[in-house]
C-alpha cells in the first residue's frame, strides 16, 4: 500500500510537471514564433522580434522551462513504468532526455542567435541591416529544423513508451496505442522534413493532432488518475 502511495504521488508529480510542459512548450512554439516569424520573409521577421523583443526573450525562457521539466518528467516515468520492462524503460528514459532537455536546450541558442544578430547593440552590429536579417531567418531555420532533430528521438521515445503504458499494469492500455500513434506523428515529421519536404504541411498537422492527442491524455491521467493499483488475479 506504501509503495502503491508513492508511485500515485510520482505519478501525480510527473502530470503537473507534463501540464507546465504542455503550457510553456505550446506558448514558446505555438504563439511566440508564430507571432513574430513570418516564413519566407527575413525583413518582416525581423521586424516582429524588434518590436517585442522581451515577448521573443519570454519564449526562449518558456522553452527552457519546459526542457528543464522534461528531465524530471524522464525520470518520473521512468520509475512508474520500470515494472513492464527495465531495460526498456531506461531506453525510454534516455532517449527522453536527449530529445529536449538535451538537444531542444543547444538548439534554444539558434532562437536566441536571431536576437542577437538584430541587436543594435550585439556582436553582429557591423553586419549590413539586410545581412542582419537574412542570417537571423537563417538561425531560425535552424531552430526549426533541430526542433525536428529533436522530435526523431521524441518520438522514438513516445514508441516505447506506448509499449511500456500498453504492458503496465497500473495503466489502461489505450493510452499506449495513443502514445504509440504521436510516435508516428512525430516520426513522419521528421521522414517528410529531411527526405520529403512536399509532405511538411501534412506531417505538421498530423504530429498536432497525434502528440496533442496522446500527450494531454497522458498529462491529465497522470494528474487525475495518478495510477490505478492492479486488479487481483
Amino acid at each position: 500500500m506504501t509503495e502503491h502511495h508513492s508511485l500515485k504521488t510520482h505519478a501525480r508529480a510527473a502530470g503537473l510537471l507534463y501540464l507546465l510542459i504542455i503550457v510553456t512548450a505550446g506558448f514558446a512554439e505555438g504563439y511566440v514564433r508564430t507571432t513574430v516569424v513570418v516564413p519566407g520573409d527575413p525583413a518582416a521577421t525581423a521586424s516582429g522580434i524588434l518590436a517585442a523583443p522581451g515577448l521573443f526573450r519570454l519564449g526562449f525562457f518558456a522553452d527552457l522551462v519546459a526542457f528543464v521539466a522534461d528531465a524530471a518528467v524522464a525520470v518520473l516515468l521512468y520509475v512508474l513504468l520500470r515494472s513492464a520492462g527495465e531495460t526498456l524503460a531506461l531506453i525510454c528514459a534516455a532517449l527522453r532526455l536527449i530529445a529536449h532537455p538535451a538537444i531542444g536546450s543547444l538548439n534554444l541558442l539558434n532562437h536566441f542567435a536571431a536576437l542577437q544578430l538584430l541587436s543594435p547593440d550585439g556582436l553582429m552590429a557591423g553586419l549590413d541591416r539586410g545581412e542582419a536579417q537574412q542570417w537571423a531567418a537563417f538561425a531560425l531555420d535552424l531552430h526549426g529544423y533541430g526542433y525536428v532533430v529533436a522530435g526523431a528521438f521524441f518520438g522514438v521515445h513516445c514508441a516505447l513508451l506506448g509499449v511500456l503504458l500498453y504492458r503496465s499494469e497500473f495503466f489502461p492500455r489505450v493510452l499506449g496505442l495513443l502514445l504509440g500513434a504521436a510516435a508516428f506523428g512525430y516520426l513522419f515529421e521528421c521522414v517528410a522534413v529531411f527526405l520529403a519536404p512536399g509532405l511538411e504541411s501534412l506531417a505538421t498537422g498530423v504530429v498536432v493532432l497525434t502528440a496533442g492527442i496522446g500527450e494531454v491524455a497522458l498529462c491529465l491521467y497522470l494528474l487525475i488518475r495518478g495510477v490505478e493499483p492492479p486488479k487481483p488475479a
